[in-house]
């Protein structure tokens, strides 16, 4: 039996609609209000400025009633993630102002970088009513590179920064200084993590004071009426919507470049199974954990996988734990998306498009006009070294995002996020609080996948970088294989690291390591994204407008759509 199937009260009556959905919005708006203050006092640009960050209210059972909308990772990995927290420290052994913060990768959302704060909430009879839970990604966390996500020589865990089971970092209010310090000892910007930190608890404070007021005006019986009416309607709804889509197993395969220069590629392979309103998504079949920090341990597949299926499946309930008991997610121990500590797993990030890129495919083969031509892979590097002249440690931690696939009516957009829900961090940030200059920002030419609807353009950014002696860690893909079209729609063009050192270029591998000197050029081209449907029936129309527009060159338009444009 589960933790919640074993705490889940009884209903005590029928809650009306209206209320309902008054005190859902504002269950939800609790969330969202703890995200807007995370973000506004976060030291990082990976919080402020790349919305890398989430926020969520839960019951004192410990199931996730509402979600901010922030990033399906930490989301969709914070149920269990609380869970795994309360089996360490019950709720009898908290009291008012406590917080519990835990960065473990398998109790977490995957690597190190994010930690997770979960407040108890208490009325003011001190009794517990719920929790409030944040999760921020940290620029550092120590380990063998610079921004703790190095692919390529990181063999386990214990090379990727420092591990907190939970514990409570905060008692009554304050920050365990003790503890404190020898988290600060073992990073390299010390003072921007504690700044984050600090967010964090903030962010959680609103929570507990929007929550306890909510539960003051309507009481805690109505209160836990809601919550469980919530889940209830959230889990029917799921089901319902599973429904509709035929019983079966659908699958698809795809892969990894590779987990590092000079090695094999990674086989991702899904198996859907729908059952009368039941889903089981498996990515047994996938290759094993690598010797390398990109491995997914199960809390962050079974994230995007949840995320992916509420697209295919139109769920259009807000995300919760009422929606979860209908999807399990699955791969047998040991295998790449179900990763056994001590596996590293530090740039799993860069695994979330995949994920959702074989639950696409698996869903086009049922449900064609929600799939999509494959995103444009995405890159996330991190710049880091010590500055000659001060003596301090800097990092920059990067977001270049490209486009989306074409669907069945339309053509992919560019530049914009795709699964993850974060941000391209504007280059004025980075140049002015990094020893590095952006010479480059635009859209890559003949780069998406020509289809019916065309795929979104591959971005292109080259970065200068200042200091010698600086380690670049790469976490990209599709250097290799190409993202798919579907229906006819051709494959995008495929991604490229350059690195440019007196005037020559050379190519990098999409997780590679290395160190650069003064005047080396980064040139980040990420993939173009899947087409849909066979060019041959694209509107000559749009094509003259991608021409206009720098999308497509007048070339291509002739030789792949035979439009000619003058």
């Amino acid at each position: 039996m589960s933790i919640e199937t074993a705490l889940r009260p009884e209903h005590n009556r029928t809650i009306d609609p209206i209320t309902l959905t008054v005190l859902w919005k504002n269950l939800i708006s609790i969330a969202e209000e703890m995200g807007t203050a995370l973000r506004r006092t976060a030291f990082s640009e990976a919080v402020r400025e790349g919305d890398d960050f989430s926020a969520a209210v839960f019951d004192r059972f410990g199931r996730m009633i509402a979600q901010g909308n922030f990033t399906p990772g930490h989301l969709g990995s914070m149920p269990f993630a609380v869970q795994n927290m309360l089996a360490y420290i019950p709720a009898v052994q908290l009291q008012p102002g406590d917080t519990l913060v835990t960065n473990d990768a398998a109790l977490g959302a995957g690597h190190f970088p994010d930690f997770f704060f979960m407040q108890p909430v208490f009325d003011d009879a001190k009794e517990l009513i719920g929790y409030v839970v944040n999760t921020a990604h940290h620029i550092d966390v120590g380990g063998v590179v610079p921004g703790s996500q190095g692919v390529q020589g990181t063999k386990d865990a214990f090379a990727e920064g420092i591990r907190i089971l939970p514990v409570k970092l905060i008692r009554k209010g304050a920050f365990d200084e003790d503890m404190l310090r020898i988290i600060m000892g073992n990073v390299r910007l010390p003072e921007k993590l504690r700044g984050d930190l600090r967010a964090q608890a903030n962010a959680n404070n609103v929570g507990v004071t929007r929550l306890r007021a909510l539960f003051a005006q309507y009481g805690r019986e109505a209160m836990d009426d809601v919550m469980n009416a919530i889940l209830d309607h959230s889990e029917a709804r799921a089901r319902e919507l599973l429904r509709r889509i035929p019983n079966g197993t659908y699958s698809f395969d795809d892969k990894f470049d590779d987990y590092g220069p000079g090695t094999e590629p990674i086989h991702v392979c899904v198996d859907m199974t729908f059952e009368d309103g039941k889903l089981t998504v498996d990515y047994s079949r996938s290759s094993d954990q690598v010797p390398a920090g990109l491995n997914c341990y199960l809390n962050y597949s079974r994230a995007y996988a949840l995320f992916g299926m509420r697209i295919f499946a139109g769920i259009d309930v807000p995300q919760n734990s009422g929606v979860m008991r209908a999807i399990e997610v699955k791969a047998r121990p040991g295998s790449f998306f179900n990763a056994q500590y001590p596996a590293a797993g530090g740039g799993r990030a860069g695994c979330q498009v995949r994920i959702f890129d074989t639950i696409n495919g698996a869903m086009s083969k049922v449900l064609p006009g929600r799939a999509m031509g494959a995103f444009s892979h995405w890159s996330n590097p991190n710049f880091g070294g010590v500055h000659p002249e001060t003596g301090k440690r800097w990092i920059m931690y990067d977001l270049i995002i490209g486009g989306y696939g074409g669907r069945v009516d339309t053509d992919g957009p560019e530049a914009f996020c795709p699964v993850f829900n974060c941000a391209n961090i504007p280059v004025e940030v980075h140049e002015t609080i990094n020893p590095t200059r952006i010479h480059r920002l635009e859209l890559i030419t003949d780069s998406g996948g020509p289809g019916q609807f065309r795929g979104g353009c591959g971005m292109r950014k080259d970065i200068e970088v200042l200091l010698d002696d600086t380690t670049l860690t790469l976490l990209s893909d599709r250097h290799k294989n190409a993202p798919y079209g579907l229906f006819g729609g051709k494959e995008g063009a495929l991604g490229q690291t350059l690195l440019i050192r007196d005037g020559k270029a050379i190519e990098l591998g999409s997780k590679e390591v290395c160190t650069l000197r003064r005047g080396d050029v980064l040139s980040f081209r990420l993939a173009g994204a899947g087409g849909y449907g066979d060019p041959s029936e694209r509107d000559p129309d749009r094509v003259r407008e991608d021409v206009r527009q720098g999308y497509v060159s007048a070339a291509a338009a002739a030789a792949t759509y035979g439009v000619r444009v003058t």
